[in-house]
């Protein structure tokens, strides 16, 4: 294929792509978005093999098959619950990738270059060995405690700052040294000391953050993998693989922004890491303090006499798979002439929209899911709330005691309704590590057991 060939197929992905952005923004264009992006992808894809020499072709393919091949088996077996932490498995390997293409591109360049545009070359390779350091290993650690192998709590080392402070300015000297010398082996060797350091400032800085921020983290990763990708594109010259990583780096760090700010965090705060600590709150349970249990029966007499019912789902949910119950419930109500709607907070689950797509896989309506500052004013004039699976997203000391690590956070004022009833296995906090008063108000009520066969139990009554 012709090199303007090419560029027109870049050209027409790099449309696509921000088309694909555009639509996965609204629930209702997100399946469209999804397809733009994959038809996104196969140009370029197919493009990018049409223009390879015959010499390479063979080589590419096999990749390409083999990493298809691979892609393929991962995503027919895993479960919607373990999505978090594919994506940050992926994010790690985006890293990896501009690691390997920066130590490649400065030991044998593509493209030879002399002058101011040599340095230019070098700061390009160094940054983007030092953002692919720091995705890679930091994604693989934010892997690790989403799926559980990794304690979720932040790590806060004495002195945590002044290190990872020392590890940049360590990095910056490394860098003065790559760019000053003239000879492969001193600066393959900056290079490689760099990357050590990078790669375990990557560590500690997600060590550092504990499980409240765990969503913010995954949009945080996605945008430094954005960044990795178009490091390599400036590396091997692509265009494609420069705006595609713009479209991701700029596009990730606006969703993290978005999140901390529903979160009223700061991203720098994030970033600096040390929330997530099990809460010492004056608003823990006191010895006097006893969550009131309640039964089926019970509850289904709640739902059957209410008029208004908000359904509070959280990542709960998604580990029981009570989504395709919740639904049939939700039907059965409507049909009551019960008005039933969804409030959804923006950090719900481990995923930015984990929550969305779940209820959309179960063919819920999107006009009944609603965010989380269109329903808090609804909730005084609610029946029944259902909790069904969230914690951290409902807890009333972040409105109520500014005392706890979660002051201040918005979150879903389900207190204020006139009965909360929350599904939930047991009274263990939720994955920020911090107590829910919700458990003890007098108007909340604890349906222990597993969500999924609670809601079929709740839904075959309601049938009866």
């Amino acid at each position: 294929m012709s090199s303007g060939l090419v560029s027109v197929a870049y050209v027409v992905a790099s449309v696509l792509f921000i088309l694909s952005l555009g639509g996965l923004s609204h629930q209702e264009s997100s399946r469209r978005g999804n397809l733009y992006g994959v038809t996104g992808i196969l140009i370029a894809l197919v493009a990018t093999v049409a223009s390879v020499s015959d010499s390479g072709l063979v080589a590419i393919v096999i990749a390409v098959l083999v990493g298809a091949s691979i892609g393929i088996v991962i995503a027919d077996k895993v479960e919607m619950t373990q999505m978090p932490q594919l994506v940050a498995l992926l994010h790690s390997f985006v890293g990896l990738a501009a690691v390997l293409v920066g130590f490649s591109g400065y030991i044998e360049p593509l493209i030879q270059t002399t002058g101011a545009e040599h340095t230019i070359k070098l700061v390009e390779v160094f940054l983007g060995v030092f953002i692919g350091a720091i995705t890679f290993t930091g994604s693989l650690i934010a892997c690790g405690k989403l799926d559980g192998r990794i304690d979720s709590k932040a790590l806060t080392l004495p002195g945590r700052h002044l290190m990872n402070l020392a590890a940049l300015l360590a990095s910056v000297l490394l860098g003065a040294w790559f760019l000053g010398t003239d000879s492969m082996a001193p600066g393959v060797i900056a290079l490689v000391l760099m990357t050590l350091i990078a790669a375990a400032l990557g560590v500690h800085l997600i060590m550092a953050i504990g499980g409240a921020d765990m969503p913010v983290v995954v949009s945080m990763l996605n945008s430094y993998s954005g960044w990795a990708a178009a490091s390599i594109g400036f590396m091997l010259g692509n265009d494609l693989l420069i705006v595609t990583g713009a479209l991701v780096g700029s596009s990730g760090a606006i969703l993290s922004y978005i999140m901390c700010k529903a979160m009223n965090r700061s991203f720098v705060s994030v970033i600096l890491g040390g929330f997530g600590q099990t809460s010492t709150s004056s608003a823990a349970a006191g010895p006097d303090q006893t969550a009131l249990e309640t039964n089926i029966e019970e509850v289904c007499e709640e739902l059957r006499n209410a008029d208004s019912v908000i359904i509070v789902p959280g990542y709960g949910m998604a580990v029981a798979q009570a989504q395709n119950g919740v639904s049939e419930m939700t039907k059965l109500l409507k049909a009551r002439g019960t008005t039933v709607r969804f409030g959804i907070h923006p950090v719900a689950g481990r995923l930015p929209g984990h929550m969305n797509v779940l209820l959309a896989e179960a063919n819920v309506s999107y006009d009944i899911v609603l965010e989380m500052d269109e329903i808090n004013p609804d909730f005084p004039q609610t029946d029944v709330v259902l909790v069904i699976g969230a914690n951290d997203t409902v807890n009333p000391a972040a409105a109520e005691d500014p005392g706890s690590p979660i002051a201040g956070m918005p979150v879903l004022e389900v207190w204020k309704a006139r009965q909360v009833v929350i599904l939930k296995r047991g009274m263990a906090t939720g994955y920020a590590g911090v107590e829910n008063p919700l458990f003890f108000k007098d108007n909340s009520r604890m349906l222990f057991g597993d969500a999924k066969d609670s809601i079929d139990k709740l839904v075959s009554a309601l049938r009866a």
